[in-house]
């Protein structure tokens, strides 16, 4: 066989997909498609008058249910174990709560010409909202990366952000949002914190319960989710805010967010180079650092701003895409360097014979 046909021979063997199949791969989440689908919904059939206080009340008690199972499940033994990576944890939250805000209070030099003060104040909310799980700890377990310490991250990044995130918002967009007002830390307090300092006494009792039911669990916290978001694009259509978003400027919406990302990845993963963290704590740091929590950020975003949260949760709902689709490219780019999935190939193109034609480390 010559080199051409035992070199594809080989990238068919199992664990290296051509490339097609490796964009056929991509996520392309079907809960951003549902998020969609309420935003639409929206539009036509928004909810008005006693229907919106309804919807409103509804959503309420929504995310108090949401946070008060997110409490329940986190383990407050598994994240205080964690905090000893200090240094690691200490980055991550450098990148999600430093970093993130200087980008998007300099991202105000693009107002107006490219970004409308209302898109340049969502951009920001969304530069302070706290990181994800999730997918940051999925994506680190693909990559081959330290998959405790992404839990322990984001489950701090998630446990801070509950305070950080509206006291940030409360420094650099009180003046520049009408819709907030100290009246809303209290509304996140009572929303929010209270139900999930509930769900962590009551994790003792209801943590084995949620353990087993967790994929029906799931489907509650989605559901919260897509009430909340039906709920503030609804007050935003009545209120006539659409008029104000262009299709011409939602796409330098999705210019700008590319370039924040592309530049939250080079700096985690060249900093934490920098830092001297090994392969498998920069992986980590990458992932949770350079991620923003859709989960979070949309229940806040409602008890934050209240009927002008329509246009503040749109730069986030991009960005959460955004980051799925290039995370999960990123992870398995990771994966196949990572040294054990190397020595693999390796072996493969020794028994092959392709060891000395086709050098495989270093590539």
């Amino acid at each position: 066989m010559g080199r051409a046909g035992c070199t594809l021979d080989l990238m068919r063997r199992p664990g290296l997909p051509s490339p097609p199949a490796l964009f056929a791969r991509v996520p392309l989440d079907p809960y951003i498609a549902a998020l969609l689908g309420t935003v639409l919904l929206a539009a036509l059939l928004p909810a008005r008058g006693q229907a919106a206080t309804a919807v409103s009340v509804a959503s309420k008690a929504a995310v108090a249910l949401l946070f008060l199972l997110y409490g329940a499940r986190l383990s407050t033994r598994e994240t205080v174990d964690g905090l000893r990576n200090w240094r690691l944890h200490l980055t991550v939250l450098a990148a999600t709560f430093v970093l993130f805000p200087l980008w998007g209070l300099a991202a105000r030099a693009l107002v107006p010409h490219v970004l409308t003060p209302e898109l340049h104040a969502g951009l920001l909310f969304l530069c302070l909202v706290p990181s994800t799980i999730q997918s940051s700890i999925a994506f680190t377990s693909l990559a081959r990366g330290n998959v405790a310490a992404a839990v322990c991250a984001g489950s701090l990044s998630s446990v801070l952000g509950l305070l950080l995130t509206p006291l940030l918002v409360a420094l650099l967009l009180g003046h520049t949002t009408g819709g907030f007002s100290p009246r809303s830390l209290l509304s996140v307090v009572a929303q929010l914190l209270l139900p999930f300092l509930a769900g962590q006494l009551l994790r003792r009792r209801v943590g084995g319960f949620l353990t087993r039911h967790r994929r029906v669990l799931g489907r509650v916290d989605r559901g919260s989710i897509l009430l909340v978001v039906y709920a503030a694009f609804s007050a935003g259509v009545v209120r006539g805010v659409w008029h104000q978003v262009t299709p011409v400027r939602l796409l330098a919406l999705v210019g700008v967010e590319a370039v924040l990302l592309a530049t939250m990845l080079t700096l985690t993963s060249r900093g934490a180079r920098w830092l001297g963290f090994g392969r498998e704590d920069r992986i980590a740091i990458v992932f949770c650092g350079s991620k923003k929590s859709l989960a979070a950020g949309l229940p806040m975003a409602g008890a934050l701003f209240g009927a002008h949260a329509s246009l503040a949760v749109l730069p986030l709902m991009l960005f959460h895409q955004m980051q799925l689709v290039v995370g999960a490219v990123l992870a398995k780019r990771y994966g196949r360097r990572a040294p054990e999935a190397v020595g693999r190939v390796e072996g493969v193109a020794r028994r092959r014979g392709l060891s000395e034609r086709f050098p495989l480390r270093g590539a």
